[in-house]
């Protein structure tokens, strides 16, 4: 009796294997028509918006756009060597030498009132970003349905989008916002020096809405189940916002951390766009502790779209972990 090895008859079958591939495309070529040319490339996209459950809570996540831009340095570690932070950045798999900054506003129906979580840049920012009106239609919503508007702050790229044009897209909407971040913002000296062109902004975009604008000190509420949070430092009265239904949380960070990569896993590293520095860090820690303690999913203007997922500390170490599907069950 002959004996094969395992080895010798896999040799030999996928050399017969060979030989009739060999075959198959003279066969191919007599039977088949000519290939269609390929399909047209469609250029890079992404979604327009994210849409889950908080509890009763549906929460919407609207991508305004996003500009490519050289960095992370010096925008993020500012105080750091430039080869620190092209180190992190490529440790985290990202290019060393250039970023993208995403916006993406908040859209949160509690069953009674539709509130927007800041509005993107407008039209100041186009055809890059500027694409919240656009993308809240395409998410289901008319401009006339939103009850509220929530500034978070009042840097451009987040009250851009409160006018289209001369007209104010929220034509039904009361405002919210800080009452210290107001108040910086609209004073007259403002006007000049490093904030003239927000304060100027503010003044075309904001100011108009003062009377039917509510002023919130941390720990306000917006509406039942939504309050105000100290998020102090990225500008003097930034602010965050939690939110609770049915037992299930969200923090909208806001602008805590403007790079789920850089901001998160060193938080003390200056950042070029937070006006008090040392503060801005120390907002970050007290944040993060927080949200990894009490395992709250995050949802952070700057963090990739969606834009929604997780903090982990471990050993005075922070990492953002962006959420999978357990917010859609």
């Amino acid at each position: 009796m002959t004996h094969h090895r395992v080895s010798d008859l896999s040799r030999r079958s996928l050399l017969g294997l060979g030989s009739a591939a060999l075959a198959a495309p003279f066969i191919l070529r007599a039977t088949t028509r000519p290939a269609f040319a390929a399909a047209p490339m469609l250029g890079v996209d992404r979604p327009a918006f994210n849409r889950f459950k908080v509890g009763a809570f549906e929460i919407t996540t609207v991508f305004d756009g996003g500009i490519a831009l050289d960095g992370p340095h010096p925008i993020f570690g500012q105080d750091q060597p430039a080869e620190a932070v092209q180190q992190l950045a490529e440790a985290n798999h990202l290019p060393p030498t250039r970023m993208e900054i995403g916006f993406t506003p908040v859209i949160v129906n509690t069953g009674a009132k539709l509130i927007v979580f800041d509005t993107g840049n407008g039209a100041g920012r186009r055809p890059a970003a500027g694409k919240f009106g656009e993308a809240l239609r395409a998410a289901g919503y008319t401009p006339e349905q939103v009850d509220i508007v929530v500034i978070t702050h009042m840097h451009p790229d987040h009250i851009g989008g409160i006018m289209e044009g001369d007209v104010p897209l929220f034509p039904n909407a009361t405002y919210v916002t800080g009452a210290r971040e107001y108040d910086f913002w609209s004073a007259d000296d403002r006007l000049s020096g490093p904030t003239e062109g927000a304060a100027k902004l503010v003044r075309s975009h904001v100011v108009p809405f003062a009377e039917k604008m509510t002023f919130l000190d941390p720990e306000g509420d917006v509406v039942s189940g939504i309050f105000a949070v100290n998020a102090f430092g990225h500008t003097p009265g930034h602010m965050a916002y939690h939110l609770e239904s049915e037992g299930r949380r969200l923090l909208l960070w806001a602008d805590t951390a403007n790079h789920f990569a850089i901001s998160v896993q060193k938080p003390d590293w200056h950042v070029r766009f937070d006006m008090d520095k040392e503060m801005a860090g120390q907002t970050r820690k007290r944040l993060f502790d927080m949200a990894a303690a009490d395992r709250i999913a995050v949802a952070g203007y700057h963090m990739p779209f969606p834009a929604v997922g997780y903090i982990e500390a471990r050993d005075g170490a922070y990492r953002w972990t962006q959420a999978a599907y357990e917010l859609y069950l």
